[in-house]
């Protein structure tokens, strides 16, 4: 069933003013794109728990992939306030949507590009950048979630290659993924980062079904036994918890727009609704409760909205810290899943069908507000920060 898109971003306190000309050209780009791709389609790929292949290539020619990249490796060399509003206007479209480019770009393409060699920069990542590879991430595993830390996945050097064992869970593209960027500990118990490519022997990603969220965003495992990886696909830049951490970063702050997204499509529904919803002879956005819930709507988003912005002007100067990004993630999400559960307040019993978005946005952010640091583990990182105090040991 196609879907109408009326879609209208608010603006309450002129953010648009501090965008420069190139960013309100990018924005405009994606949601058109949005408007005429993704919406007609989506409530039917949800429906039918698919995700519309179709679209990569697609998202690939639009800068969608890895648009912070320089453009000599295929990237789209735009700063960081573009990329969030790439995932803003994704996320207004879907979640699983955004998940799939977030991945694309934050989670493959940015460790190959700041902690690859030239061979494999030169290698994967113009393929990536076009939509001829796709790839996913592995660093949660089924016993490890919040303590990345304490991952089981290992390989040992076998001389002319590293054999790898271990299985990571909740991945995002992995079905249907050509590569993994997977996080494993080498003999000494440190961990690295391996490319490697879903070809090989010995690797499975049998896909998660049954999800009553992200259902148009294919999510799977990552299987490997025995894998042979060549030795060239060792990560070099970088060691440690903190390169995967380091790609959480740019994952989060991509998410911190994304929710923005949710938030808006959510919003701009309720209020429209509203107005043209008539009860007790007059339309019920002229009732106090009806405005109370949509003034605090947009209160809200206007917050996020500025939240964000100075995040990714701190970001385009490197000096945005992970903690910063950490807030912006936790309080972006858990705006965004407030504003869609009193959006579906407004819309009464309609508000839990197809014919609109918000069922489908409220699902989807439960796995938003989880995925990436879980809202609880978000609020400790800002407690660490703030007190100095360590409250995860």
């Amino acid at each position: 069933m196609a879907t109408q898109d009326h879609f209208v971003s608010p603006d309450y306190y002129l953010l648009d003013e501090l965008l420069s000309e190139e960013h309100l050209l990018i924005r405009k780009t994606i949601r058109d794109f949005v408007k005429k791709e993704i919406s007609p389609i989506i409530e039917e790929v949800c429906q039918s728990c698919t995700f519309p292949k179709s679209i990569l290539p697609k998202l690939g020619q639009l800068g969608c992939f890895g648009s912070f990249i320089p453009s000599k490796f295929g990237g789209a060399e735009l700063d960081q306030i573009s990329y969030g509003l790439i995932m803003q206007e994704l996320e207004r479209g879907d979640s699983g949507i955004r998940s799939t480019a977030s991945v694309q770009s934050s989670l493959v393409m940015y460790p190959i590009y700041q902690y690859g060699s030239d061979f494999h920069r030169e290698k994967y990542l113009k393929k990536l950048a076009s939509g001829e590879l796709i790839g996913c991430f592995g660093l949660t595993e089924p016993n490890h979630g919040s303590n990345p830390a304490g991952m089981e996945s290992n390989f040992i050097d076998k001389g002319e290659y590293f054999l790898l064992n271990g299985a990571k869970l909740w991945i995002s593209n992995s079905p249907f993924a050509d590569l993994a960027i997977v996080w494993a500990k080498n003999e000494a118990g440190r961990i690295q980062g391996l490319i490697v490519e879903t070809e090989l022997e010995g690797v499975s990603a049998p896909e998660t079904h049954n999800k009553w969220s992200l259902r148009g965003s294919v999510t799977g495992e990552l299987i490997f036994e025995n894998v042979k990886v060549p030795k060239e696909n060792l990560l070099p830049g970088k060691d440690g918890l903190g390169a995967p951490l380091g790609c959480l970063d740019s994952a989060r702050y991509g998410i911190a727009w994304g929710a923005i997204g949710a938030a808006m499509d959510c919003y701009d529904t309720a209020l429209r609704y509203s107005l043209e919803r008539n009860q007790f002879g007059r339309p019920i956005g002229s009732f106090q409760l009806q405005q109370k819930k949509l003034a605090e709507m947009i209160t809200e988003i206007t917050k996020a909205q500025f939240l964000t912005w100075r995040l990714g002007v701190l970001k385009n100067q490197n000096k945005a810290t992970s903690a910063q990004i950490s807030m912006a993630k936790r309080n972006n999400v858990d705006m965004a899943l407030s504003i869609a559960r009193n959006a579906r307040q407004i819309l009464g019993g309609m508000g839990i069908t197809g014919e609109y978005p918000i069922m489908r946005h409220m699902m989807n952010l439960e796995s938003v507000v989880t995925y990436e640091g879980t809202h609880d583990i978000h609020l400790l990182i800002t407690g660490l920060d703030i007190t100095g105090l360590n409250a995860f040991k």
